[in-house]
């Protein structure tokens, strides 16, 4: 069987996993649907790049005239329509396929709120507080500002043109805009969400390396009211927690 892998990315740890693969010799080409994600991977010579956004059909398309033997899901943990789309492709091109799955963070702290949806989020964050500090990415903006309009949101985002417009779009003020990549430390998490006047911090659990423990740590010691929205639930055919299972799984498979 040949070793040739077809890997979502896009995420700071999807990047890693596609080197650790290729240093183990398998020849694997990385997906990504940003300029950001493509630049992640070019410093890995080895690693091939897919940068053209494929749907369902595409992607079984690509998967079947390109002979991959194997799927490696790794995008990120709330991308619920990608992973859904990588599941049916792989079982119609009758290829295997594994989600890489980064580890949830476990807090113990008793003012988290966890809720299943982005409206949900929006809903409580609006019943802790009216200045609300989202720091659950672009994508969602949308939601947050139709639902939260009687709310003094600070949204912080990733600092490219394409996410700034979006932001401007939106109606958002400069004020409002903290564009910064993370993650962040305690302390600077913490100094952010002072200079804000954050009354309720809303995110995700997006794992260590997403910031996560960081955030809420920051939040605890300011005695803030966490919002966390939970990772969509999703059935894996196969699921790994690091990369040392995902290789496990390809070379048993192999």
């Amino acid at each position: 069987m040949n070793k040739k892998i077809f890997l979502i990315a896009g995420t700071e740890d999807g990047r890693r996993l596609a080197e650790f693969l290729s240093g183990k010799n398998f020849d694997v080409t990385a997906s990504v649907v940003s300029d950001y994600g493509r630049k992640l991977l070019e410093s890995c010579a080895a690693v091939k790049i897919n940068d053209k956004p494929l749907d369902r059909d595409e992607l079984e398309k690509i998967l079947r005239e390109e002979k991959f033997n194997f799927l490696v899901d790794a995008s990120h943990p709330y991308a619920k329509n990608i992973s859904a789309n990588a599941i049916a492709a792989a079982q119609a091109a009758k290829i295997f396929y594994v989600r890489y799955e980064r580890a949830e963070i476990i807090f113990d702290y008793e003012k988290i709120f966890r809720v299943e949806s982005y409206e949900a989020a929006a809903l409580k964050a609006s019943q802790l507080g009216k200045n609300i500090y989202l720091t659950t990415g672009s994508r969602s903006l949308k939601i947050f500002v139709d639902l939260l309009k009687g709310c003094n949101l600070t949204a912080r985002v990733l600092p490219t043109a394409d996410v700034l417009s979006q932001c401007e779009a939106l109606g958002l003020l400069p004020k409002q805009i903290v564009a910064m990549q993370g993650p962040f430390s305690t302390e600077l998490n913490a100094e952010l969400f002072k200079h804000a006047q954050a009354e309720v911090v809303v995110t995700k659990n997006s794992g260590q390396i997403g910031g996560a423990d960081t955030k809420l740590e920051a939040a605890k010691i300011l005695n803030l009211p966490v919002v966390m929205i939970d990772r969509p639930k999703i059935f894996y055919p196969q699921l790994a927690k690091n990369f040392d299972d995902v290789l496990k799984f390809l070379e048993e498979t192999l």
